[in-house]
């Protein structure tokens, strides 16, 4: 069955068009079926993930649903793509003279798709609290860190949807932000791995550094597509799906390899079961709490009250 997509969503302006503009430089039915393919990636692994979620108690499944739910929005973003939708016209700063690139003398225009940043706004975030979660860093970081890497993708957006050079300070300003969130991962973050254990710090290590290496990927793929207009709308595709199933799909099943083991509450990390005592949440902190209120009770004090855990 031929793919319709393109022509599909495009009336009443053919060529990509949105709002009455038209992008001569966009994907192709080469391109859309790629997308597809990467949405049918990306809904499989979530299937998969979720699968794997019922093998382990319900107080251990957080890195499942993390997990899922990064490439469950990553799926509903590549289906947009594949559907030619979530996308924008906007004219590009240099004009090549490669036909793939240069447009037509009166439409200089490149297909830029802003679902993608929001798929990265949602999943990233994720991506992070899996990395951050696993090495036990403290909340404060966790968000200060999520709040910067905002920053690194907010920056991308408006310079993709900005014509002038002024487009490369706002790529300045989201490579300043990505600098940081890799120190975090490689240097602090991993400094508290090394504290909870061999397993924790290996797992954290490879998930880690297959991470920051991918984003630094990200980059030069913005510079050579919706920055530099240098490659294809098709070429951008294949960049940047690959690049997601290897930070998606792949780095969630090697997370959920190295967590095959590893208890949350090893991470600081307390989730109570509808199953379970409240009381006997906390380990054997609540068990030594308990014991000291009830001694203080037998010596004629009121017993102290158990900490309060929340339930997630």
């Amino acid at each position: 069955m031929a793919n319709g997509a393109i022509e599909a969503n495009s009336h009443p302006y053919p060529g990509h068009g949105v709002n009455g503009y038209t992008s001569a430089i966009g994907i192709t039915v080469r391109g859309s079926n790629w997308y597809w393919t990467v949405t049918a990636i990306m809904t499989a692994a979530t299937f998969a993930f979720i699968g794997l979620s019922f093998t382990k108690p319900r107080s251990h499944r957080i890195f499942h649903y993390i997990t899922a739910g990064i490439t469950m929005i990553a799926a509903i973003a590549y289906f947009t793509m594949g559907s030619d939708l979530g996308q924008t016209p906007i004219p590009v700063e240099f004009v090549r003279s490669d036909p793939k690139v240069s447009g037509t003398p009166t439409n200089q225009n490149r297909e830029i798709f802003y679902v993608r940043y929001v798929d990265w706004a949602l999943t990233t975030p994720l991506l992070l609290l899996d990395l951050l979660l696993t090495a036990g860093m403290p909340w404060p970081t966790i968000l200060y860190t999520i709040l910067v890497n905002e920053i690194m993708i907010v920056t991308g957006l408006v310079g993709a949807l900005v014509q002038s050079s002024y487009k490369w300070g706002y790529f300045a300003f989201g490579c300043a932000a990505f600098l940081w969130v890799a120190f975090t991962v490689t240097v602090s973050a991993r400094r508290y791995a090394t504290s909870l254990g061999g397993d924790i710090s290996r797992t954290y290590t490879i998930c880690g550094v297959w991470t920051i290496a991918l984003w630094f990927l990200y980059p030069i793929a913005w510079g050579l597509s919706e920055g530099g207009n240098v490659i294809a709308p098709d070429s951008e595709a294949v960049f940047y799906g690959i690049l997601d199933i290897m930070a998606k799909p792949v780095f969630g099943a090697l997370l959920l390899w190295g967590h095959r083991n590893i208890e949350p509450a090893r991470l600081g990390v307390h989730i109570r079961s509808y199953e379970e005592d409240p009381a006997q949440v906390g380990g054997t902190h609540a068990a030594h709490h308990g014991e000291k209120g009830s001694q203080n009770a037998s010596d004629g004090g009121a017993a102290a009250p158990a900490p309060p855990t929340a339930a997630v």
